[in-house]
């Protein structure tokens, strides 16, 4: 039988009835449902981006770490292709510091990266403080500078060791004009080395003379309006505002410059033709990288070869600490 909800006496609505309450297991759904919210809310915070720079990782692993671990355990070992590796400890860098094919190559690398950086990061900084300026087709030339780095080595060296072949290049042609003889460009030592240098140099100039330029045009424009007020003339203004205000920025394209000179090896090897891998007929500019690749690939020592691997990371990681010792002291230094 229905019951009926009667009125008050004064004439007001009954009272509503109170709204039945969740049961137990409504209330444990819910509570557990957001419990696993949260635990993926935090999952996805904490995971996510692990996961967006995994590839990298995974990637050096494969292609960079693994190499690297595997090369410097070769390099204990005598390894020739085809053979079982013979455990030989530090031998072969016993063998190396012996050799004295190993410290030509390191002089020649170490003479061939001089000659090749300081003309090379001048004369960028020279032109990069030409393009500073406003000048009349200044986009075009910034483009022009660039066009020797966009060009193969291979192309850049072929052509380089025609001007500078002792029999018909223009540049012994030149020379002879002017009364002075045919300079041996290809079997003689520092003649070889220079005309190597003119190779890296023409190539790389453009490409750091941007990273200056582009380093200039973030030097405030209030310090050149102040040196140019105390009368600082556009040479005392690139001495006193521009080097100082990129000075980060030279020491790393020094420090980029040298482990480019370190693995020196298309134009060397380029530029001598059949004896190119050996650095010429009496190894007047053989470097590093092509004495290794001698080793490993000519003699089949890749043993030896391995160890001149780790010698030439072992050189990049002393480079890059001396680039940490002066970054450090010249922000100690701005501190004070």
């Amino acid at each position: 039988m229905a019951t009926s909800v009667r009125a008050k006496p004064d004439g007001s609505p009954p009272p509503a009835a109170p709204p039945s309450s969740p049961g137990p297991r409504r209330r444990r759904s819910a509570s557990a449902s957001a419990r696993w919210r949260s635990t993926l809310y935090r999952w996805d915070i904490k995971a996510i981006p692990y996961v967006f720079i995994a590839p990298f990782f995974l990637t050096f692993a494969a292609f960079g770490l693994f190499p690297l671990i595997y090369t410097g355990w070769l390099s204990l070992n005598r390894v020739e292709l085809g053979g079982e590796p013979q455990w030989k400890g530090l031998e072969n860098y016993t063998d190396l510091a012996t050799s004295e094919f190993f410290w030509n190559a390191l002089v020649n690398t170490f003479t061939i990266g001089v000659i090749s950086t300081v003309p090379q990061l001048l004369m960028a900084l020279g032109l990069a403080h030409l393009l500073n300026y406003k000048l009349r087709g200044r986009g075009f030339f910034r483009i022009a500078i660039l066009a020797p780095y966009a060009t193969s080595i291979a192309a850049a060296t072929l052509v380089f060791a025609q001007l500078f072949n002792t029999d018909y290049g223009m540049i012994n042609t030149v020379l002879d004009l002017i009364g002075i003889g045919p300079v041996q460009w290809e079997s003689s030592k520092w003649p070889a080395q220079i005309a190597i240098s003119v190779i890296v140099t023409w190539r790389w100039t453009g490409y750091n003379a941007l990273i200056y330029l582009a380093a200039m045009q973030a030097v405030p424009q209030d310090l050149y309006e102040a040196a140019s007020l105390d009368g600082a003339s556009r040479w005392r203004q690139f001495i006193s505002v521009t080097i100082p205000s990129i000075r980060p920025t030279i020491l790393f394209t020094v420090v980029v410059s040298t482990i480019g000179a370190t693995q020196l090896f298309g134009e060397p090897m380029l530029y001598g033709g059949s004896v190119g891998i050996s650095g010429g007929s009496g190894n007047q500019f053989q470097t590093l990288a092509l004495l290794m690749y001698e080793k490993g690939w000519v003699n089949n020592a890749l043993g030896q070869a391995s160890a001149i691997a780790w010698i030439m990371l072992l050189l990049l990681l002393i480079v890059g600490g001396v680039q940490a010792l002066v970054s450090r002291h010249n922000r100690n230094k701005l501190g004070g």
